[in-house]
């Protein structure tokens, strides 16, 4: 075997399953011992008071000195025991077997339980025969300094009684020293097998998990639809397996790959993928095992990290989901310590510093680019930046090609049309899309998966489970046909958008009563204003066709007027596409991978200024709405027809819809997906390109 080849982590050392049994037997074992110390070191249940005991003694004083009956110590004396409910007074009674020690005095009395009186002084209840049932018990008094007992025993002539001998001041601490010896012998125990790697009581280990070559079954042949990012990575392997070639005309390997890009895109299996081409050392570890609420520990992690690979460079670290190690630092608070800036630091200083490791490349993965501090992104550190971006149709393609083969296909699935109708998905929704579409077909009997249930499958994915059992009223379910129908027509009538794919007012997912899917014909990354100005047309129709046929609106438009006043605000603040000009008004802050992952930005613009943006976005969504209205009181017999089928169908596929309007209004229109119409749209002729290839119009 190769000297730089990674250990076997199988064939390491690794604890017994049953080390943690052991640690529970142990447990048990020191409360059963505290359990049974405490009952040996119990010598009585009643706990009877010095002054109490004198008395008591006194009152056993023989009646007549020369009598000889065997039972002549019959005195009593009665004591009072409170708490905050009632007071009970009991009788003492038949004092016998005196054993008299150093510290304490041991003996049997007899209790009887004689009256109750409640806070108030007056008697409770009357007592039950039980309760005043006499009881012999054991009784232990704590001895005073120079108390006379022994005299007080011989004026009373109490001659039932022994003399303790003295015992020794160690052997009283015994039960105590036994307890604390088991205790510390296990904690000493649990501390030995938490200290391993990955253990919180390990604070300045690393927790990274260094992998064997053999151990990981994944290679750039599993990895398919971005095949940009597997070359940059294969070159970084072909790096670590032949350095000389590239050193020996003067070049350096590289210190760093980042790969960034949406979630879900295969940045963390293209890790995987260069620990199973690299046949070095792979360390892989997560950004947040860095941090911890220990001050210092991070940094100390990260220096071992690096010892750690150094001694088996060369090797790789990969580090999952940077940003949560690698955040631009100055955002803590001012004047405070920050453990996770040192951790920072102390990564830097490890990747380009003084001491700086020789044959280690580390890898980065992360969605969040845009937060990570400038010193981690300079060359030197991370000098690669691998973008792993959605997949085009042909890297679907690829992909589903690699999860079909998980499965058992039908012959009719046309792996090329998944593709197409599959835009805007990644690489994990497109493995869940065939999950879904997998178990559907186990769910309904069938020995193959068919292309029926990988379009279930994909509904499933973006628009959610169909919720059949709900049951919506009959006016309801009306304005929820006209609302579906109003988006349906608009996008079928203007020109240059996607082909409506199908159409439904079955709820699905969480809130949507009913929903509008297009499907792209072709990948595009680009809008113009007027695909911008047609998609807020596509919007807006649902709420505009109720107010066209029942002369007012409903709730459901709600997530509809978000997206449109979002585009148009866009239009007016990022795209320069009003009246204000060609100005950028949003300054950064906008996460490029992650939706809805915005920071706060400073605002430069004055407050007159915002009151115009205001005004551009109102008189924008103003124009989108005379022109939708307008679309739909034209074609208002295409409209009925529409809600009247859904009415009936509950869903219409493209082909039904285009037979539909084409019957009812066959008014002359564009062909949608073409570019045969000018590239400036005006006014009258407006277009859309849906940014995600989908238009979903919830119903509520």
């Amino acid at each position: 075997m190769d000297n730089n080849s990674p250990p076997n982590p199988n064939t390491e050392k690794k604890p017994s399953a049953q080390g943690g049994n052991f640690i529970w037997y142990l447990l048990a074992l020191g409360v059963a011992l505290m359990f049974v110390v405490a009952m040996l070191t119990s010598s009585s249940n009643l706990e009877v008071n010095w002054s109490d005991l004198e008395r008591l003694i006194v009152a056993m004083k023989p009646v007549d000195d020369d009598s000889e009956d065997t039972e002549q110590h019959r005195g009593w004396i009665t004591v009072e025991k409170k708490d905050n409910e009632k007071t009970d007074t009991y009788k003492l009674s038949m004092l016998r077997d005196l054993v008299v020690g150093d510290k304490m005095v041991t003996g049997k009395v007899t209790r009887e339980l004689v009256s109750r009186e409640g806070s108030t002084g007056k008697q409770v209840a009357k007592l039950t025969p039980e309760e005043t049932k006499p009881e012999e018990m054991k009784f232990t008094t704590y001895r005073v300094a120079d108390d006379g007992l022994v005299e007080l025993l011989r004026k009373n002539k109490f001659e039932d009684w022994q003399a303790k001998p003295p015992e020794n001041a160690l052997f009283g601490y015994i039960p105590f020293l036994l307890i604390m010896t088991v205790f510390i012998a296990l904690f000493i125990f649990m501390i030995r097998r938490m200290g391993g790697a990955g253990s919180p009581m390990a604070f300045g280990k690393s927790r990274g998990k260094l992998y064997a070559q053999e151990d990981i079954d994944i290679t750039f042949d599993d990895v398919a639809g971005i095949e940009e990012a597997v070359e940059e990575l294969r070159e970084v392997v072909d790096f670590l397996k032949n350095p000389e070639r590239y050193q020996r005309l003067g070049g350096r390997i590289p210190k760093g790959v980042l790969l960034i890009g949406p979630p879900g895109t295969g940045k963390t299996l293209l890790g995987k993928a260069v620990a199973g081409e690299a046949g070095v050392p792979f360390f892989s570890i997560s950004g947040s095992d860095f941090v911890e609420m220990f001050v210092g520990v991070g940094a100390a992690r990260v220096r071992d990290m690096f010892q750690q690979a150094e001694q088996r460079a060369p090797c790789i670290i990969f580090i999952d989901e940077l940003d949560a190690l690698g955040k631009t630092r100055g955002s803590g608070n001012l004047g405070g310590h920050d453990e996770r800036e040192q951790t920072l630091n102390a990564l830097l200083v490890e990747m380009d510093g003084f001491g700086t490791n020789s044959g280690v490349i580390v890898m980065g993965a992360t969605n969040r680019p845009e937060t990570l501090d400038p010193a981690l992104l300079r060359p030197g550190r991370f000098d690669r930046h691998v973008l792993v971006d959605r997949p085009d149709v042909s890297g679907r393609e690829e992909i589903l090609e690699v999860h079909l083969q998980k499965i058992k296909v039908d012959a009719d699935v046309d792996v090329q049309a998944l593709a197409g109708i599959t835009s805007g998905f990644v690489g994990a929704d497109l493995a869940n899309m065939v999950n879904e579409a997998a178990l559907l077909a186990a769910r309904n009997g069938k020995e193959l998966v068919g292309m029926e249930e990988f379009n279930e499958a994909v509904e499933r994915v973006s628009v959610g489970l169909e919720k059949r059992s709900r049951i919506i009223q009959e006016d309801e379910k009306l304005r929820l046909a006209y609302h579906e129908a109003g988006h349906a027509l608009v996008a079928y009538s203007l020109p240059n958008t996607d082909p409506v794919h199908k159409v439904s007012i079955i709820p699905r997912g969480l809130g949507a009563l009913g929903y509008m899917m297009q499907r792209p014909e072709k990948d595009k990354f680009m809008m113009t204003r007027g695909q911008l100005e047609s998609k807020i047309q596509v919007c807006l129709a649902g709420t505009i066709a109720e107010e066209i046929v029942f002369d007012d609106v409903g709730s459901g438009a709600t997530s509809d007027l978000e997206r449109s006043t979002e585009m148009a605000r866009a239009m007016v603040m990022d795209y320069g596409m009003s009246r204000l000009g060609r100005i950028k008004f949003r300054e950064g802050g906008r996460g490029m991978f992650l939706a809805g992952s915005e920071m706060p930005a400073p605002r430069y613009y004055s407050e007159q200024t915002a009151r115009e943006i205001d005004q551009e976005v109102k008189r924008i969504t103003d124009e989108q709405l005379d022109r939708t209205r307008s679309i739909l009181e034209s074609r208002r017999s295409a409209l009925d027809a529409i809600a009247n089928a859904l009415i009936d169908r509950e869903v219409i596929d493209g082909e039904e819809l285009r037979e539909i309007v084409e019957e009812a209004n066959p008014s002359p229109r564009l062909v949608p997906g073409t570019d045969s119409e000018r590239k400036s749209p005006s006014p009258q002729t407006p277009s859309i390109k849906p940014a995600d290839g989908s238009d979903t119009a919830e119903g509520g």
